[in-house]
């Protein structure tokens, strides 16, 4: 074993960084750093200098030196930059450029009452904080999109479905509207993460701030921070903003392919509602009569990739120490830029098919007449017009679903005559019979608040419209 030891280390080497260490960490994580951290690790070395100057920390000649060489820097294209063992990481790299513009002595005042900790934490608010605001954007457009459908729809008559089945009528208005309100929550969720996570860790240092004059109130305001976290060692150790960060992801994704699903058995022949725009269907290389609606699919795939990197957040989070830790810093961060880069995907996708679909109001209407889905409103005319007791009423019209079933037979094709002989001690009018089986009176009739009726519908967008 020995000899095994000492060959490996001739090769591997016995000072930091091994060669294992640095291609299987160092390497891939300074590729990270360069992609994602570059312009966010440029900004606090920028908002810190400022704020040590304006303290009189350090000289207002020498703050303009430094602000000069890490300009230049940020001029550079990082796409240039590649890594080597002598640097370890994508800090450590740029100082040494800061270094060579503007000597060592005078490079390493930058770094006066900053740590890599405290530093860290900011470029990760300040970076996912951007991933959170354009994935708010595109999900408020992707629910413009959908309340307008919704108006446009007020009065398209579908079926609703509970445990999948055919339910009772609605209109697509009102289920768009559903959904709306769903996103709306989920947009919440996303602006009290981005809340939560432009917070200032700057001035908490290592973990207990410093004995330098600096001004953390400064800081929040140089870096567009909302506010600060005030307690150094919660700054440094609370992992909670990438948590709320990966739970609203998580809850976005999972809602939205919830629906998406939905949209899907809309869209397949047999079900024959919606029509995915030519725009976003695939043919098949065999069979020339499909209209694949791949647009969803991807949606729908994406959007559980994207939750899955919002789970692999909670996970790597979990039963970990509260402090600095690396199982909340580079290899996690990547998770959550890659979960809201592929949510974005999915969002931009919905966006076109929801603005280009069609919908088959006549299949729509027709299957809103099927599967006696209006068969409520027997048992609720029953009570409201003939002064029967809901549960009797309720028994009575599972009688005569029961009895059309057998014969094969939907409401609309069995006569009054043979109603009455069913419901027996009721004589029910041609009247209340027509609209019991009209699935609009039906609709018409639920006018409640937040119900389908589509003056109430329209009442609904109209308050989310203000």
């Amino acid at each position: 074993m020995k000899e095994e030891k000492e060959i490996f280390e001739q090769v591997d080497g016995k000072l930091f960084p091994g060669q294992t260490y640095s291609d299987v960490l160092l390497k891939p994580l300074f590729e990270l750093q360069k992609h994602h951290l570059f312009c966010a690790m440029l900004a606090v070395h920028r908002a810190h200098t400022i704020m040590l100057a304006e303290q009189s920390i350090i000289k207002c000649a020498e703050a303009e030196q430094i602000l000069q060489a890490i300009e230049e820097i940020s001029n550079t294209d990082p796409a240039t930059f590649t890594y080597h063992a002598d640097y370890e990481d994508l800090f450590f790299l740029l100082e040494s450029k800061i270094s060579e513009r503007i000597g060592e002595e005078l490079a390493g005042k930058m770094h006066i009452a900053k740590s890599r900790n405290d530093m860290g934490e900011a470029m990760y608010r300040i970076v996912l904080r951007e991933h959170l605001q354009a994935t708010i954007g595109l999900a408020k457009k992707l629910a413009s999109t959908l309340l307008s459908q919704a108006e446009h729809h007020v009065e398209t008559i579908m079926p609703a479905h509970t445990h999948t089945q055919p339910a009772q009528p609605t209109t697509l208005g009102h289920y768009l509207v559903a959904i709306y309100d769903g996103l709306c929550r989920d947009i919440e969720r996303l602006e009290r993460a981005r809340r939560t996570v432009n917070q200032s860790p700057m001035g908490a240092a290592a973990i207990t701030t410093t004995g330098f004059s600096i001004s953390r109130e400064r800081m929040v305001s140089l870096l567009g921070f909302d506010g600060m976290i005030e307690n150094s060692y919660d700054a440094i150790g609370a992992g909670d903003y990438l948590l709320e960060a990966a739970q609203s992801l998580i809850s976005l994704m999972t809602n939205i392919g919830r629906w998406v699903q939905e949209l899907l058995r809309m869209a397949s022949k047999e079900v024959g509602l919606l029509r995915v725009s030519d725009a976003y269907v695939q043919i098949s290389s065999i069979m020339p009569q499909k209209r694949n609606p791949v647009s969803l699919e991807h949606a729908r795939s994406l959007a559980s990739s994207s939750l899955a990197e919002g789970l692999a957040v909670l996970h790597m989070i979990h039963n970990t120490p509260f402090g600095d830790i690396n199982d909340t810093e580079d290899d996690l961060q990547p998770h959550l830029y890659k979960g809201f880069e592929k949510a974005n995907r999915v969002l931009k996708l919905l966006n076109a098919v929801m603005i280009t679909m069609e919908f088959n109001k006549e299949r729509a209407h027709q299957q809103a007449r099927d599967n006696m889905i209006t068969i409520t409103e027997l048992a609720d005319v029953l009570a409201r017009e003939y002064d029967i007791s809901f549960r009797k009423a309720h028994s009575k019209a599972a009688l005569v679903a029961k009895k059309a079933n057998a014969l094969q037979k939907e409401l609309y094709d069995i006569p009054i005559r043979l109603v009455n002989e069913w419901l027996k001690d009721v004589a029910l009018s041609e009247v209340d019979w027509q609209a019991i089986i009209n699935p609009a009176v039906f609709i018409e009739r639920r006018r409640i608040t937040g119900g389908p009726n589509p003056d109430t519908v329209r009442g609904m967008i109209a308050k989310r419209k203000c």
